[in-house]
């Protein structure tokens, strides 16, 4: 592992210690994003979180705050939505994270599904863009969340949407498609193209780094994250190993890691702790090193990118800190 890094994707909703004493021993820092998820805590509760880590290790966690809709389908809606955010910039979050939740739980009267680009959303957008205030967003599911069992890319989703048909698009046609939801992001991005945005989860796109390279291309003022996608750029590379170092290189300045670890109580500390360290090691073997690696989440072998050691310092670190305003490490 590098000497210092960055993990920019995590949701720490308890005070652990193990997990802090895990990222002092990387000299490492955490970006934490505070969701709009059912099965978290209310978000003042998310952010109370944070803030007393902050306290305890000053300059090494960072954070995104949110709104709700408890307030949806109400005339207060958007005056309520940006009100949370003033609440959560003036306790010191960097940005606003948006949720999937928007296309696939919120309806209109006549039941049809309100997407991230419905003009309601407009006054936020602009508020974001008009006091560069940055946006986060995790539009989407998986491309394979659409996609017959037998046609998923890892096994990973296979296993997953196989537990939990509820939850599998293919079988829910009432929804909108997987084209609808990345089509409403980059209508929202058109509208408002001096936002910046940062597509988490390789912008949903994780199964094309052609279709990735492409929106960053479309949106100059845009980032994206790999955070919980690390296995969709390894299977790529198992057959284009080439295709996908290309990409990590001539994206160098735009990729941010993260992990996506949810801390939420549900699994021992002492387990979170090791599941950080196992996959910053992992991940770092993928993109440092010319080790031939496996992955659980497919069959076959693959050759870690190798990239240059200045990439991998980028991906890992400095895009991190300058994007997300990190002092330390």
């Amino acid at each position: 592992m590098i000497p210092k890094f960055i993990d920019a994707h995590v949701h720490l909703n308890t005070l652990s210690f193990e997990k802090m004493e895990k990222m002092m021993e990387y000299n490492a820092g955490f970006l934490s994003i505070n969701t709009n998820i059912p099965f978290f805590d209310e978000i003042e509760e998310q952010e109370k979180v944070i803030l007393s880590l902050q306290k305890k290790y000053p300059g090494r966690v960072k954070y995104f705050t949110t709104f709700n809709f408890k307030k949806w389908g109400t005339p207060e809606f958007v005056d309520d939505a940006i009100a949370q955010i003033k609440r959560g910039l003036n306790n010191g979050a960097v940005g606003v994270k948006i949720w999937k939740d928007l296309g696939f739980d919120y309806h209109h009267e006549d039941g049809s599904f309100v997407m991230i680009d419905d003009p309601i959303f407009n006054p936020i957008f602009e508020y974001l863009q008009d006091n560069k205030i940055m946006l986060i967003g995790h539009q989407g599911e998986p491309r394979n969340c659409w996609l017959p069992l037998e046609e998923m890319t890892v096994d990973s989703d296979r296993n997953y949407f196989r537990e939990h048909p509820e939850y599998h698009m293919y079988l829910q046609k009432q929804y909108p498609s997987y084209e609808e939801q990345m089509e409403a992001r980059d209508n929202m991005l058109e509208k408002f193209p001096k936002l910046t945005y940062v597509g988490l989860h390789l912008f949903s796109m994780e199964w094309s780094i052609q279709e990735v390279a492409k929106r960053l291309d479309r949106f100059p003022n845009t980032l994206t994250d790999v955070a919980e996608r690390v296995c969709h750029l390894q299977i790529q590379a198992k057959d284009n190993w080439k295709d996908v170092r290309d990409f990590c290189i001539e994206y160098q300045d735009r990729i941010i890691y993260g992990t996506d670890v949810i801390d939420d109580g549900t699994i021992p500390a002492e387990e979170i702790a090791e599941k950080f360290e196992r996959l910053w090691n992992f991940h770092y073997d993928f993109f440092a090193t010319s080790q031939t690696l496996t992955a659980p989440e497919f069959k076959g072998e693959f050759q870690g990118l190798n990239l240059p050691e200045k990439v991998v310092e980028k991906i890992f670190y400095l895009n991190a800190k300058k994007t997300y305003q990190f002092l330390k490490p």
